[in-house]
């Protein structure tokens, strides 16, 4: 069954991709979404069955992939408790992609490509999730790149498109080679690839040193940290996240979702498959938490100031990844496969839910030219509702009763206060990063489904009412695009100018445009994850964190500390109480701001403007790897271009050896007399120096 689940992806993929137009696209959907619901249905009894606890690890082989000396490559497919989770995970959100996309790509020409692009995603992901040694899980690593490479680039002739696609592929080669040295260092220490040999022996090697960089170091801290390079550009963690935001420049909100919900978690699962080796290293650790609630902050300030709807959730997405890996840094690898796998549905509810409002508002994405939407998409209404409760953690801290997100991350808080050490830092950072997320979550809601409608203020649907009424030009109004708009206009509630004569007989702000309701194949997906945002938690917590009961599903398949998850669920009062106080705070906030007093953020901006800038150039990262690599790349680039291979190369080289052939036959044209004579007096002169050559020698 796991050989049909992880192979049916890629066979769907081969028929789309080759086929393309000549298949056409009524096929091309069928066979790949047909493929992907098939491996659902079969993923998810593999997860009930370790969830009641009849099922035990298993691997499957497949075939003899690499053997040379000591190196053996077997290609076999591990199932195990983790790999049960990432089935769910990826064939569930995957499968409702895939139908979710028959109508948000309905009026695409390319989607036979479009549809075999996701369908190869997938089974990189399933390749790399299923991997029982590290060449293996590398070659899924490198296939989930390459498959978003494409996806971010499918509309290769937009310029903006090509560049994320680049960036992506550029950031995610330096995560890839930490990852690459890290095998390359495993492989030496441990002779072998073998994860499960390699588990084994980790311990041993604890406090023992190895040579790098000309110095000797833990060797366990250089492994692990070697690894976890490669996890940060995976899971656009700080310093290699720059690349995820720009990825929203795919087919939106598809390959924004595919990217947030499946991609980024390769990290998260990495270092939770091989946190047995994490567990012998301390620091490593303790570098994993920093850089996971650094991560958390700064991704969460930078999404309170985001206007485009779905770098928003691109954001939260990165935030929420923070809370993972900070989760992993201090020992609580079920808090953070928990946090991956309520996460993966009611994100996936959010980004599909805002490919809809941005279906029914004519493709504008920009939160400020929405409002009062409520009424006129209310299933989209409901469902991001359903799914902002989950991520915002809404529950009853002494009932014990909430959304997904209330157990996962309040999980992951007290696992990290109870932890103690780094994971006290970790749990402040993490507080504080869930007001945020509460702020920038309900104002997404009250900007999009509440207020007055701002939709006459957008170009694009300036451009819908203009070829509903059959004007050609589109010029004549609107602001240009969404960078020429002032921040201050982001006042969720003032009235929009009149557009037209009689505008005053509409109601204020449509400008007579009618938001529509998405097609069903659209909200049957939304409705789906809804049940996943609301009872994830609900029904899986005690399986994935409870102390008991986490032994019991996990079976050695990650480190699980049971004292560590005892302790959580004793921590103070005030600490369970943390997140649903600052969860309620940010509510509180964004409804002050975007409902009541609605020229609050105006007063923010022009009083701490030096901030606002800061937050909105996303702390100048950008503009620094420009500096720094950016630039000087160009110049080196440049540099070699023009005065090594056209001013040396070339001028000494092909173009050098043209020019003297050229001065050469002008020379030689010049002997050319025609005369016998002339020809007979040359031969003369060679035989007599010949002559001379041979008697002298």
């Amino acid at each position: 069954m796991i050989q049909l689940i992880v192979l049916l992806p890629l066979l769907a993929a081969a028929i789309a991709g080759l086929g393309n137009k000549a298949l056409g696209k009524l096929p091309a959907k069928i066979v790949t979404t047909g493929a992907l619901f098939a491996a659902c249905a079969m993923s998810w009894p593999i997860f009930i069955s370790f969830l009641t606890g009849h099922a035990e690890p298993y691997v499957a082989p497949v075939f003899t992939w690499i053997e040379s000396g000591s190196f053996d490559a077997q290609w076999a497919l591990r199932v195990d408790t983790m790999t049960a989770v990432m089935l769910v995970v990826i064939t569930s959100v995957s499968s409702l992609v895939h139908l979710y996309s028959w109508g948000y790509m309905d009026e695409e020409p390319d989607q036979p490509r479009f549809f075999a692009y996701l369908s190869l995603f997938t089974f990189a992901m399933l390749m790399l999730v299923t991997a029982n040694n590290l060449l293996q899980m590398f070659f899924g690593w490198e296939g989930v790149g390459l498959a978003s490479y494409l996806l971010i680039g499918f509309w290769f002739r937009k310029p903006s498109a090509n560049a994320a696609a680049i960036k992506a592929f550029v950031v995610n080669r330096v995560g890839d080679l930490g990852f690459m040295m890290g095998i390359f260092g495993t492989y030496l220490v441990f002779n072998t690839i073998s994860i499960p040999e390699i588990l084994e022996m980790a311990p041993s090697m604890a406090g023992s040193t190895i040579g790098f960089l000309g110095h000797r170091f833990d060797t366990m801290t250089v492994l692990c940290l070697l690894l976890f390079v490669g996890a940060m550009g995976k899971s656009a963690q700080l310093g290699l996240h720059t690349w995820l935001p720009d990825a929203m420049e795919g087919p939106t909100p598809v390959s924004a979702l595919i990217h947030a919900a499946t991609m980024v978690t390769a990290g998260v699962f990495m270092v939770c498959r091989l946190s047995p080796m994490f567990e012998t290293s301390a620091t490593a650790l303790t570098v994993v938490t920093y850089v996971g609630a650094a991560t958390c902050l700064f991704a969460a300030t930078v999404g309170t100031v985001q206007t485009d709807i779905k770098r928003v959730i691109a954001y939260s997405t990165c935030s929420q990844l923070g809370y993972m890996f900070f989760a992993a840094g201090v020992g609580a690898y079920g808090a953070a496969m928990f946090h991956l796998f309520t996460h993966a549905f009611f994100k996936a509810l959010l980004f599909l839910g805002a490919g809809s409002v941005i279906h029914a508002m004519h493709h504008e994405q920009d939160m400020r030219y929405y409002g009062g939407l409520r009424k006129s998409i209310p299933i989209t209404f409901w469902t991001m509702t359903l799914g902002t409760l989950a991520i915002t953690g809404v529950g009853l801290p002494l009932i014990g009763v909430g959304f997904a997100g209330f157990y996962s991350k309040d999980g992951i808080l007290e696992a990290a206060y109870a932890a103690g050490g780094a994971g006290t830092g970790a749990f402040i950072v993490g507080v504080l990063a869930a007001l945020l997320t509460s702020f920038y979550s309900w104002r997404l809601v009250f900007l999009t489904f509440f207020g007055k409608p701002r939709w006459t203020q957008s170009e694009h649907i300036q451009h819908a009412l203009h070829d509903a009424h059959g004007h050609d030009d589109h010029a004549t109004h609107g602001h240009g695009s969404e960078h020429d708009n002032a921040p201050a206009q982001e006042d969720a509630g003032h009235d929009p100018h009149a557009a037209e004569a009689g505008a005053h007989e509409l109601p204020a702000g449509t400008g007579g445009y009618h938001p529509h309701e998405s097609p069903l194949v659209m909200l049957i997906p939304l409705i789906m994850l809804s049940l996943g945002a609301v009872f994830a938690g609900f029904l899986f917590h005690d399986e994935f964190i409870g102390a008991e009961g986490g032994i019991e599903f996990w079976k050695g398949a990650l480190s699980f500390d049971s004292h560590l998850m005892h302790a959580a669920h004793e921590v103070p009062t005030w600490v369970k109480f943390s997140p649903f106080t600052v969860m309620l705070t940010g509510l509180l906030i964004a409804y002050l701001s975007y409902i009541r007093n609605t020229d609050w953020p105006q007063r923010f901006v022009a009083t701490f403007g030096g901030l606002y800038t800061f937050l909105l150039n996303k702390w100048y990262f950008d503009e620094l790897y420009t500096f720094l690599f950016v630039k000087p790349a160009f110049a080196i680039g440049r540099f070699f271009w023009k005065f090594g291979d056209i001013g040396f190369i070339d001028r000494f080289g092909p173009n050098g050896l043209a020019a003297l052939v050229v001065q050469g036959n002008k020379v030689t044209r010049r002997l050319q007399s025609g005369y016998l004579y002339t020809y007979a007096l040359v031969m003369l002169i060679g035989l007599a120096a010949a002559a001379t050559w041979a008697m002298t020698r």
